[in-house]
């Protein structure tokens, strides 16, 4: 990445110590129920591959994609559901996967859409979340980090579609967005 990353947040180890700790607790809360883990593409996909691998339950993955960015680092304000869920949730119990929540604007949406699908229950996992950028008061019962509002990339995260392959979380060089550090956007509202 040479001069594109401003410096590592998380390094992979503190990740998979992180995943593996939500897989435990995600484990227990959800041992007896069926559970139905729904992925939030593309940013979800590392932290869901590694959650489910982690958990000691058996489940079932579904995914759904939405968007309410371009290929900048600011929200174009419109949530837009690219891929919908095949599965019915009625009745099932229901973890929605992110990988950060920021804004919190698309997961209200997220979570409102899944509920008037009458799921048994649901709650959300994020690996990530960013305290100081919260417009919008939205629970998340597992959480990984609390972050800095800087934008972030890795594991999962991308800035312009690159970057989602490092093992890490870690800041983005201005340089590279054509910003300053009072333009460091949210990943995703």
């Amino acid at each position: 990445m040479g001069a594109d990353l401003e410096k590592v947040l998380i390094p992979a180890d503190e990740l998979q110590a992180k995943i593996a700790s939500l897989a435990a607790q995600i484990s227990t809360d959800y041992s007896g129920r069926n559970l139905l883990l729904v992925g939030v593409l593309k940013g979800a996909v590392m932290v869901m591959a590694d959650l489910a691998r982690a958990l000691d339950i058996p489940v079932e993955m579904d995914w759904m994609a939405v968007s309410s960015y371009g290929s900048g680092t600011k929200s174009s304000g419109v949530v837009r559901t690219i891929l919908d869920l095949k599965t019915d949730i009625t009745d099932r119990h229901v973890l929605l996967v992110e990988d950060i929540v920021d804004s919190g604007l698309t997961l209200a949406w997220l979570i409102s859409n899944l509920r008037s699908r009458n799921p048994a229950s649901l709650e959300v996992c994020a690996l990530l979340r960013k305290p100081e950028a919260a417009r919008i008061d939205v629970y998340v019962k597992y959480v990984g980090f609390n972050i800095p509002n800087e934008f972030v990339i890795g594991y999962g995260l991308d800035y312009a579609e690159k970057y989602r392959n490092l093992p890490f979380v870690g800041t983005l060089a201005p340089h590279v967005y054509g910003g300053g550090r009072e333009q460091h956007g949210n990943n995703r509202d």
